[in-house]
């Protein structure tokens, strides 16, 4: 996304929570907030919350602002907030169109259980859907894919966004998942971190007990550019046995046959995606590209990488499923929101990834870490 509209979605989420507040509040919910000058008092404090919590989700906004676990949970629930401001506006408004309810607010039962179906979807997404964390595996066909490497088995993690909102019990526990699919090679897809105030190096830590037999490899994020930690990052991967990737590439041997992996770091939206990637190519290799960005896909297809794993989008994060369309924020911005995509015979897997950003809830996109087996197709 051009700079200029990088946070076009934080003001529209700001406005439509600012919205939905508004319209709750002069419907007075309860008697003792009939006071005009409490509801305009509480309409003010709830205004200021949310954009408070939206402006300093801007990682530039963020570095003005001294580090603390507890701002962290304020900022995120502001932005919660703001969420159930919206779904308790439209579950009550669709309660008025259908005549269950008045116009008005009245304390009745049909009222309070209105309110309950925010509540329950804030509560299940900040608390439950985090928690449930899954393997998810997918197998990829991969046309003229060299008998040696038919089934290979490759672990991938991505956007742990390590912090506050994911910290190390919910770390070792990926760790512990990953290392249980016994694969051949693991990889990490970026967002190791989420603002260069997050414990880059205690991430790291527990990433060191990742294995492989053919070792374990990454790339860069959105958020190492943020943090500015893009050099360290790397070293001190390196440091650990990971290596991270930067316009690079590594040829692996699994018997007679030859695995090419190539990592490149965050490429920013609507820039020319893959510049002279190709060169990292190796003909008579099974090519593999491991790109935080999944809209690099048509020319990572186009170039000749037989598959391409990348994160980002969270499956949405918060992800609902109507009719079998599903609605999530990260439609706006790409088509390639969750699962596998393909194109000319290649393909490209999109994980929902680990951490949560912005505000700690998941809710139709739960956490996971990815196997996936290579097939001959």
């Amino acid at each position: 996304m051009p700079s200029n509209l990088r946070h076009l979605p934080d003001i529209i989420g700001f406005l439509i929570g600012l919205a939905a507040q508004w319209m709750l509040f002069r419907a007075a919910p309860v008697s003792w907030v009939k006071a005009s000058w409490k509801r305009n008092v509480l309409f003010a404090v709830g205004a200021v919350w949310m954009g408070a919590g939206f402006l300093f989700s801007a990682p530039t906004m963020a570095k003005l602002l001294p580090y603390s676990p507890v701002w962290e949970w304020v900022r995120g629930f502001a932005i919660v907030y703001a969420i159930l401001m919206t779904v308790y506006a439209v579950v009550r408004q669709g309660m008025v169109q259908t005549k269950w309810i008045g116009a008005k607010f009245e304390p009745t039962r049909r009222e309070a259980l209105g309110a309950i179906v925010p509540v329950a979807f804030g509560g299940y997404g900040v608390f439950i859907e985090p928690n449930r964390m899954r393997m998810t595996e997918t197998r990829i066909s991969v046309p003229g894919l060299a008998k040696d490497l038919d089934g290979l088995r490759i672990a991938q993690l991505t956007d742990i966004h390590y912090g506050p909102y994911f910290g190390r019990r919910d770390l070792e526990r990926a760790v512990a998942m990953a290392n249980e699919l016994r694969a051949k090679l693991t990889v990490v897809t970026g967002d190791f971190i989420s603002i260069r105030q997050d414990p880059l190096d205690d991430c790291l830590a527990l990433l060191k007990h990742l294995k492989a037999d053919a070792g374990v490899y990454g790339c860069l994020g959105n958020h190492e550019i943020a943090a500015d930690c893009e050099a360290y990052c790397t070293e001190a991967a390196g440091r650990i046995g990971m290596r991270i990737l930067r316009h690079q590439q590594a040829t692996l041997k699994f018997g007679a046959a030859e695995l090419n992996i190539a990592g490149i770091d965050y490429q920013r939206v609507r820039t020319q995606y893959l510049r002279h990637a190709e060169e990292l190519l190796r003909p008579g290799a099974a090519n593999l590209l491991l790109s935080h960005n999944p809209d690099v896909f048509p020319v990572a297809a186009q170039q000749g990488w037989d598959v391409t794993l990348s994160g980002h989008t969270h499956g949405g994060q918060v992800d609902f499923e109507i009719l079998g369309e599903h609605l999530n924020p990260a439609r706006f911005f790409t088509p390639y929101i969750y699962g596998t995509y393909e194109q000319a015979g290649k393909s490209v897997l999109v994980s929902r990834g680990l951490g949560t950003v912005g505000a700690p809830i998941r809710a139709g996109a739960p956490p996971e870490v990815n196997l996936i087996k290579l097939v001959t197709a």
